[in-house]
């Protein structure tokens, strides 16, 4: 697409844009349409490949009420006061059993990927309020937010709150033309698996005895391993921004690997997409070790 004129140049921030990461594809393919682009990342040392990019990129925790409200003044400056385009991409991951979960943890996790992307939107709605012809949120709630998948009970239920807000925010921001929209994402190539921590299960789990194969859950070694699971990157970030920039975009976009079956789920017969889930994450090998080493006991018992 050819370059916007500097005059009608829309902008987006985006943000967690760390180079690896989705944000990071998704500032590239917003650049490569025209955009002018502000990258951001709690550390901007890790944005260097958007900066060979000529992409602008600033520094924003968004769990530090200080380092937005700078982060917003800094675009304040930048664009005069307006904003088209706040993508809250910004989030983590966290795997374990709900038997054993840290509960400290996964308040850590719900902070991240809720209520800071909730302190961001606030903060920045008078920007977006400002934009000529109307503003866009855009909030990455993943298909995670739909699917329980095992072992993932803080991750998904934390991008299921956020997409409940997402969806209410939709109707209560109508009112200042101000769209919302929710981007749920399937398996995409980026380093959120390699960054994950506490990918194996303490001593006393009651999952032990089958501990090889849940730690291949934790560790999503499982789900890596599954042919169309994941798509990469910069062809899924293309997609995306190609539906984002329509003049009427969806309320809601599915993109990347298996965000099909997602989608499908609430219409699936329970057992059958349990079943699917079972398999794609390796829960059946987890509970078939589990009941060989039940019947091992008995047996030893008698």
């Amino acid at each position: 697409m050819a370059q916007l004129a500097e005059q009608q140049q829309k902008t987006v921030l985006i943000t967690g844009c760390s180079d690896g990461g989705l944000g990071a594809a998704l500032a590239a393919a917003y650049h490569e349409v025209g955009y002018r682009v502000f990258a951001t990342a709690r550390n901007p040392s890790k944005m260097a490949a958007l900066k060979s990019l000529d992409i602008e990129t600033l520094t924003l925790d968004v769990l530090s009420e200080e380092s937005i409200s700078t982060c917003v003044s800094e675009v304040t400056k930048l664009t005069g006061g307006t904003l088209n385009i706040l993508l809250n991409n910004a989030g983590g991951q966290y795997n374990m059993p709900i038997s054993d979960l840290s509960i400290p943890e996964a308040k850590k996790i719900f902070d991240l990927n809720v209520w800071g992307s909730i302190a961001t939107i606030q903060a920045f709605i008078p920007l977006l309020m400002k934009a000529k012809d109307g503003a866009m949120v855009v909030n990455h709630t993943s298909v995670g937010s739909m699917a329980g998948v095992p072992f993932q009970a803080a991750y998904n239920a934390s991008k299921a709150a956020f997409a409940m807000f997402s969806d209410i925010l939709r109707l209560e921001l109508q009112a200042f033309n101000i769209r919302v929209v929710d981007l749920k994402t399937g398996g995409v190539k980026s380093n959120i698996l390699a960054n994950l921590t506490h990918t194996e299960l303490p001593a006393n789990s009651i999952y032990a005895a089958a501990r090889e194969e849940a730690d291949k859950m934790l560790s999503g070694e499982k789900l890596k391993s599954l042919k169309g699971t994941f798509v990469d990157a910069d062809v899924w970030a293309k997609g995306v921004v190609k539906d984002l920039t329509k003049s009427t975009p969806p309320h809601q976009i599915w993109r990347g690997g298996s965000a099909w079956l997602a989608r499908l789920a609430i219409l699936l017969p329970v057992g059958l997409f349990d079943g699917e889930l079972k398999k794609m994450t390796g829960l059946d090998d987890v509970i078939r070790k589990i009941n060989q080493a039940g019947a091992s006991g008995a047996a030893l018992e008698t």
